[in-house]
């Protein structure tokens, strides 16, 4: 059954749509640290009448949410999804057939291995209008919270992101291209491969000196920067807690005369109400 056939099948007769549809708003809330949310996201969230979020929007950005919306939790996680992908398609589509602004936030940047792409898919056959508004993700905010730049000229050339979460378990990935030297990898939820990582870039040649990084709840307070070596990435995924991402490359060994960022600090949100009257005084289209 595609997506578009299971919010098919939710639907009921008795939901009908509205005199006046409204609108879904995908909206990626970068990497944790609410500063870091662009200036129309904020926007968006202060004038939301219903905000769909999941596990990785910030207790932080939460905080932000205005007192009027609606909140709907539909948090995932590796193993764990305490609402399937299909109802949260329905969800979004029979809130946006009754007339509301839908914001639906994600964590890091919408269209960056977070589903957005489907879920606006399962938007159109109800002709529901939508916009996108990108966030930081997480692999470019939380290297540069660790001091990890994810390419530089004495290090790497290129940089890719990999997911460690596949589609109904099929291994998808290309491990030889990802073995090559002068290379960053970045691998998202990936805590749970740690082992699977390791064995496919040995096999495919990459040293086991290589270095790594692992970044735990990056760009927040409680930020934790785990380094070593490929050879020792299943034990510093052990110490690791979700989120998480693994960091693959000799970039990583920049992060111990770079790394800027104090975690344990409070994050400070003095300048919130002045942001929040700027966007009060503009209207979401």
């Amino acid at each position: 059954m595609t997506t578009n056939e299971t919010v098919f099948s939710l639907l009921t007769l008795e939901e009908k749509p509205s005199a006046t549809i409204g609108k879904v708003i995908l909206v990626g809330a970068g990497p944790g640290d609410p500063d870091l949310l662009t200036v129309k996201a904020l926007r968006c969230i202060q004038q939301a009448d219903v905000i769909v979020y999941d596990r990785l929007v910030s207790n932080d950005i939460v905080e932000l949410f205005p007192q009027h919306c609606e909140r709907l939790f539909v948090g995932k996680e590796a193993g764990n999804h305490c609402v399937p992908q299909g109802d949260i398609n329905q969800i979004l589509v029979t809130q946006a057939l009754s007339g509301k602004l839908v914001v639906r936030l994600k964590g890091g940047d919408p269209f960056i291995f977070g589903r957005g792409g489907e879920e606006l898919e399962a938007l159109l056959p109800f002709n529901i209008p939508f916009e996108v508004v990108p966030g930081i993700t997480a692999a470019s905010g939380c290297a540069a919270y660790s001091g990890i730049p994810l390419t530089h000229r004495d290090h790497a050339q290129s940089v890719q992101f990999i997911t460690g979460h596949l589609k109904e378990g099929k291994d998808q990935i290309d491990w030889s291209s990802l073995a090559r030297a002068n290379h960053t990898l970045v691998f998202y939820m990936g805590l749970n491969q740690s082992h699977v990582i390791r064995h496919k870039l040995s096999a495919y040649g990459m040293s086991l000196a290589t270095p790594i990084a692992i970044i735990e709840r990056g760009t927040s307070s409680q930020q934790q920067v785990h380094t070593g070596d490929l050879a020792h990435l299943e034990i510093l995924a052990k110490e690791a807690e979700s989120p998480a991402l693994i960091v693959i490359g000799s970039v990583t060994t920049l992060t111990h005369r770079l790394n800027w960022f104090k975690a344990k600090q409070e994050i400070e949100t003095q300048s919130y109400p002045k942001v929040y009257q700027y966007q009060v005084n503009r209207k979401v289209s």
